[in-house]
């Protein structure tokens, strides 16, 4: 297999190094068991491109070129000028009133001038229209398309290696020439071989205007040959304007010839007026040549944009269209043109090089830190190029593979803005030609009683489809960002089926030394979509996770990153998450609990000792997916209690990284495991002078976890036994009465980091006020009734849920606040 990362020029660069980074990974300290703020989190890895930031204003580097343009139109417009008025000059003055008394010479000379003038104007008017049709091949990309420029004895030299091109191509090439043929096809792959023709029409560059005469006919040689045109008829106004104007030979006056007395005048006129045409015309082209070939300003501008070689035809055509804005209309109608509003024009052409010259600006620009923004604004507010970069996605045939690639590197760079990608999602189809990009399907199968295998097409000689899966991931792993885009993500038919094959990795896979970068990265990507989609909140987060948990294969392609991604952290942080969020329903909770070796292996890696410190990430986060896989489960407690991991899970409660999930796993095993279980859970008693011990000296989540954990593991002992796990823990029950009134004194409001605590302690008041009378009274001691009246006062329905989907809570409990409390008066009374 062959991942390529191709480094050449117009290919995607992959960055193998967010492999290691953890960022995305790491839990930023809020968890499913407290409810989150308004805005969803995953929009805070997008606050960067959101937040307005003040940046330099960056010159356009084609403002060189506009400028350019517009000063040879000042020079191409008066030469113009001044040729008509000597036109006009000669027709009506000269020809009109002394054509009878010309003298011969002159007669021939004004009229030879106007038809070398009349020529060179009409061939000027049509060479730019020639220009454009004959050098916008992307074949000639690099010197041969360049030659249309040189306007002197060089370009002359070029054309005939042109031509002799052929003959010169069957002997053995100069080291020069070698060098150069490497630059060309490194900057230009596969263009060699695969170039793209329009099927229906005439590619207007290679068009033979006479039958049998295909290289002087050809469309591109004619502009050459008008430029040359040009260049003689203008030296030959200036010779014939100079020998008239040198000599004087007008021919005799008679004395008293009225009709020949300002012959001589009018004829100076003309003569300077052509001279002077011709001298403005030749000081344009002089000037041209100066800064095209001498200070090479297109190669200059070329650089500064960070284009290739191959590139340098987006310039070339670029500066011709804005040179002749400004001569065929307005001098300054060029200056109002920009790289990026040319190359979104280009992308509506209907020839394939012309798109290809588009979205290769596009793509640099868009890629470029410097010109990105700008760009990607340029490109947000315009749905008719959203659309067009979208529908390019749909075009798989590898000529157009360049153009796909472009395509889809600008979506992915446009979607990581929030405004960009409701655009980009909102296009009709969109997720479908975004699905397009994922090169993976699996063969049908005639019997209803089996899959397809799945087949995963990887890069092939002349196509790149494993670049083009990392940017499909990569796309939509940003729409996912935005909360509507996961429903439509999830509502694409076969689009999720797709993402999930993606997330397989197998023990070969994930043990393999050698195995591509690209590969790995092709799993994070995957995970990572997934994970978002999974933890999306509301009706459309349980819709995505009931049809994500319904594919087959998502289980266990997560169990066989757990099992076998020890190299890989980060995909196994991403995998539990998945788990994790999956949990948050109940026949998810079920099929992952159903599955062969997932809990045995979550416990794995949360047993794991003597991790890395960047490796505890993955330890905390399969403690909170083993935590949901056992609430309100019976199924997943009766899985737990058979793997024999309870004494474990006991020690776990001392050991600070892991005591918290510890605390939460014990206490859901406590709750909710069958009554069949009571003697096999009556171990959890021994915990009881840590969990003590805990309460007393902690606070915030790990207090609240222990507190109620303690109200559960008391039920497995009797009154006596109590008293012993007291002593053992140095704590005696008033102390514990009194830090229990404390907590709910402190708390007189439920707190949204610890939204149960409250809850927990009037539920080991409850068993306390049960176990011992004389318990009751040290409540009643400590104004016991006084702080419930606070608490009735203050319940919220943040106290009512075991976890939380956002600010949606989930997994009611089973009692309400108001009942717990006034089961305590109730004691308190009967006392």
């Amino acid at each position: 297999m062959d991942h390529r990362i191709s480094t050449e020029e117009g290919s995607i660069h992959l960055k193998i190094s967010e492999l290691q980074k953890l960022s995305e990974t790491f839990s930023s300290g809020a968890t499913i068991f407290e409810p989150q703020g308004g805005i969803e989190m995953r929009e805070s890895s997008n606050a960067d491109s959101m937040s307005p930031t003040t940046t330099p204003a960056i010159r356009a580097p084609e403002k060189k070129l506009t400028l350019f343009a517009l000063q040879l139109a000042v020079l191409e417009k008066a030469a113009t000028g001044l040729g008509t008025l000597g036109f006009i000059w000669a027709t009506v003055v000269l020809l009109g009133g002394f054509a009878i008394t010309l003298d011969k010479t002159d007669f021939w000379f004004i009229t030879i001038i106007l038809l070398i003038e009349g020529t060179r104007i009409f061939s000027r008017s049509h060479e730019l229209e020639w220009q454009h049709q004959a050098t916008w091949s992307i074949a000639d990309a690099g010197i041969n398309s360049f030659r249309a420029l040189r306007s002197s004895s060089h370009s002359l030299v070029q054309t005939v290696k042109a031509f002799l091109r052929p003959i010169l191509a069957v002997q053995k090439p100069s080291q020069h020439t070698r060098e150069l043929t490497r630059t060309i096809d490194a900057a230009s792959p596969r263009f060699s071989d695969h170039h793209r023709m329009p099927t229906r029409t005439w590619k207007s560059s290679d068009v033979p205007l006479l039958p049998f005469s295909q290289w002087v006919f050809l469309s591109r040689n004619v502009s050459k040959l008008l430029h040359w045109l040009q260049i003689i008829s203008a030296l030959a106004c200036v010779v014939l304007s100079l020998m008239k104007l040198i000599k004087h030979n007008y021919g005799e006056v008679e004395k008293g010839d009225t009709d020949k007395r300002n012959r001589q005048s009018a004829l100076n006129i003309f003569y300077a007026l052509a001279l002077a045409e011709a001298l403005l015309f030749l000081t344009e082209k002089a000037y041209w040549e100066w800064k095209v070939i001498y200070q090479k300003l297109l190669d200059e501008v070329n650089k500064e944009c960070e284009f290739g070689p191959s590139d340098m035809i987006s310039i070339r055509r670029f500066f011709y269209d804005a040179y002749s804005r400004c001569v065929n209309g307005s001098i300054f109608d060029g200056l109002k043109m920009d790289m990026v509003t040319f190359a979104m024009d280009l992308l509506d052409s209907t020839s394939p090089d012309e798109q290809l010259i588009g979205v290769r600006i596009l793509r640099q620009f868009a890629m470029h830190e410097r010109f990105s923004s700008d760009t990607l604004q340029k490109i947000g507010i315009n749905i008719s190029v959203i659309e067009r970069l979208v529908e390019m996605l749909n075009w798989i045939d590898p000529q157009d593979e360049e153009i796909r690639r472009s395509a889809a590197e600008i979506l992915s760079k446009l979607a990581g803005k929030k405004q960009n990608s409701l655009r980009v999602a909102g296009i009709p189809g969109a997720m479908e030609s975004i699905s397009s990009l994922l090169q993976t399907n699996r063969s049908n199968s005639g019997a209803a009683d089996e899959i397809g295998e799945k087949n995963i097409i990887f890069d092939h000689a002349n196509y790149g489809f494993w670049t083009f899966n990392h940017l499909g991931l990569l796309i939509l792993k940003k729409l996912a960002r935005n909360h509507d885009n996961c429903g439509k993500i999830g509502n694409t038919r076969g689009l999720l089926p797709k993402i999930i094959d993606f997330t397989h990795a197998g023990e070969r896979l994930l043990k393999d030394e050698n195995v591509a970068a690209s590969q790995i990265l092709t799993v994070k990507r995957s995970l990572q979509l997934v994970k978002m989609l999974a933890s999306t909140t509301g009706s459309t987060g349980r819709h995505l996770r009931k049809e994500i948990s319904e594919i087959v294969f998502t289980i266990s392609n997560i169990r066989d990153i757990l099992r076998y991604g020890g190299k890989y952290p980060m995909l196994q942080k991403l995998a539990i998450d998945i788990l994790t969020s999956l949990a948050l329903e109940e026949d998810a909770t079920q099929r992952i609990g159903g599955t062969g070796g997932v809990m045995k292996e979550l416990f794995n890696i949360f047993f794991k000792e003597e991790v890395p410190e960047s490796q505890i990430h993955v330890r905390i986060a399969a403690g909170e997916a083993l935590t949901m896989l056992a609430l309100e489960s019976r199924s997943n407690c009766y899985h737990i209690l058979k793997l024999h991991v309870l004494e474990r899970l006991i020690g776990a409660l001392e050991v600070p990284l892991l005591r918290e999930n510890a605390a939460r796993i014990l206490r859901n095993l406590c709750a909710f495991s069958s009554e069949d279980y009571f003697n096999q859970l009556k171990g959890v008693k021994v915990a009881a002078p840590t969990v003590l011990q805990a309460i007393m000296s902690e606070e915030n989540k790990l207090q609240e976890v222990m507190v109620g954990l303690a109200a559960h593991v008391f039920k497995f002992m009797t009154s006596e036994e109590a008293r012993i796990m007291f002593d053992k823990a140095g704590i005696t029950e008033a102390g514990l009465a009194s830090k229990l009134v404390q907590i709910l004194k402190k708390h007189q409001y439920p707190p949204i980091k610890t939204p149960r605590i409250r809850r927990f302690a009037i539920e080991l008041v409850i068993w306390m006020m049960r176990d011992k009378a004389t318990n009751v009274c040290i409540f009643k001691d400590l104004e016991m009734e006084m702080v419930l009246e606070n608490v009735l006062e203050t319940t919220a329905e943040l106290e009512s849920f075991n976890i939380f989907s956002g600010t949606v809570g989930l997994s009611r409990h089973s009692t309400t606040m108001h009942s717990l409390a006034e089961i305590v008066l109730k004691l308190l009374a009967d006392k």
